[in-house]
């Protein structure tokens, strides 16, 4: 990640923004079209906030037609489109080149039909993640995949970077939760994939436009699947002397068969800065914390819950404490929802992203210390521990260009440890452009070339999200 290079900016577009922007100013009205410097700094860059670009224009559609038409106009004047939801991205891959339009889908936020019997909601992908459990909960139901930033995230932007979520462990990612989309490919042509209903036709497009970030098309609308809400659920804290211990309790977890619908880990710090923010009653004795969540009856939790802590405690196990009211859950969860903002109170930080075996989590997180204080800095982390989704925060001063280096270099030690244990770069956040050159290691040429040809097919001219997710100089090869 470190010495980030952009592509260079084509000077003709440049030279023709005036232009541009008149003819986008015929297919939109004018609140939709931002032009002046002042306003388009709004949309310079996105979570991974090191970085930024000034964008030629952001457009901000109503409509999947008015989607198409300005794709349409911008694929023939040869301009470049980087798509945009809220800009939660940790991993830059909302971040715009100097001549390229944002097109983002704000403005684009109806719900379009729920349909209970089959368990279903359609939705434009401006609407936020949590609206849609929001909208189907007084009925019962609610949308699975729950990332850390659901109340400003949107849809789109989950598609892009098929994002997760605490309760993932259970009910699946993003690409298990959507059942079909309308995009607007590069050219304006309108195009639906999948439908309301499990296993489409055909070939799965669906599961290749899942975590495409930008690069296939942009997607307007979304079906999602919505399931019925648990009679119940618990969660409980469990509190060990190290990091270590708690990777081990997880591996023993998930060994024996057991899975929860959340398993979530902190070190020390994590709990420090977490606990000081929602006063959860987090143990601030422990070494590390896991908040282990069950549901169903309450019979079926507590006979899940009795396995559970006999697992824990042949793990060391120092605390264990249950939720005994809503208020006490929702404490435990504000705490865990809140930490990369809890964390950013006292620290610039980088959220890394990598995946590992759940078996070697022990050695992972004793390995990432190292890593870290090698290079004489300070980690906090908070994850998904149930399915090895890492979220390492490595802080530093974002003032000190040195300290930046090094947190950087740090974080790509961990993704490099991450594959070298049978893991991957990413797990939610996707690879944008912190980790576009790290793709090396994990891929080799002729994986990645066979990558950015099934890219080609959608995207010819590469005008889609360039200079994200590919090795720049072998996309710009390409």
């Amino acid at each position: 990640m470190s010495g980030i290079v952009f592509p260079t900016p084509d000077e003709t577009i440049l030279a023709r923004r005036a232009d541009i922007i008149a003819g986008l100013a015929k297919l939109v009205p004018p609140e939709c079209l931002v032009t002046s410097e002042d306003e388009r700094r709004a949309f310079e860059t996105d979570g991974l906030m090191s970085y930024r670009r000034l964008p030629l224009a952001v457009v901000l559609p109503r409509s999947t037609e008015e989607v198409a038409a300005v794709m349409r106009y911008l694929h023939q004047e040869g301009v470049k489109v980087v798509a945009r939801g809220a800009g939660t991205s940790l991993a830059g891959g909302a971040i715009p080149l100097e001549d390229s339009v944002i097109i983002g889908v704000g403005k684009m936020r109806r719900i379009l039909d729920v349909d209970y019997a089959n368990r279903a909601i359609k939705v434009e992908t401006g609407c936020t993640n949590l609206s849609i459990t929001d909208m189907v909960a007084p009925d019962g139901f609610f949308y699975a995949p729950d990332p850390s930033s659901q109340l400003a995230c949107t849809i789109a932007g989950n598609i892009g970077m098929n994002s997760g979520g605490a309760h993932c462990l259970k009910y699946g990612v993003t690409t298990n939760n959507v059942l079909g989309v309308k995009m607007v490919l590069v050219d304006g042509t309108i195009v639906d994939i999948g439908g309301a209903h499990l296993d489409a036709a055909g070939l799965d497009l669906l599961g290749l436009i899942v975590g495409s970030e930008g690069q296939l098309g942009i997607v307007t609308e979304a079906t999602l699947r919505i399931l019925r809400s648990a009679e119940s659920a618990r969660p409980v804290l469990f509190g060990f002397p190290t990091s270590e211990e708690a990777g081990a309790c997880v591996a023993a977890i998930i060994g024996a068969g057991i899975v929860p619908v959340a398993i979530e880990f902190m070190d020390k710090p994590a709990i420090e800065i977490c606990e000081a923010f929602a006063h959860a009653g987090y143990p601030l004795d422990a070494g590390a914390l896991l908040i282990i969540e069950v549901e169903g009856s309450a019979a079926e939790i507590d006979a899940e819950l009795v396995r559970i802590i006999e697992i824990a405690k042949s793990h060391g196990v120092t605390t264990v404490k249950e939720s005994k009211s809503a208020m006490e859950t929702a404490a435990i969860w504000k705490g865990r929802k809140s930490a990369f903002g809890a964390t950013g109170r006292i620290a610039d930080y980088i959220c890394m992203d990598g995946v590992i075996p759940t078996g070697r989590l022990p050695y992972v997180l004793h390995r990432l210390q190292e890593i870290v204080t090698s290079y004489g800095l300070r980690v906090a982390n908070v994850f998904h521990a149930g399915d090895g989704n890492l979220h390492p925060l490595i802080l530093y001063n974002c003032n000190d260009p040195e300290e930046q280096k090094k947190a950087e270099a740090a974080g790509e030690d961990i993704l490099k440890l991450c594959v070298e244990v049978g893991g991957c770069l990413t797990g939610e956040h996707g690879v944008g452009i912190e980790k576009r050159e790290l793709m090396n290691v994990q891929f080799n040429a002729e994986d990645l070339a066979q990558q950015m040809r099934a890219r080609a097919v959608f995207d010819e001219g590469w005008l889609l999200n360039r200079g994200k997710v590919f090795p720049l100089a072998a996309a710009e090869a390409a």
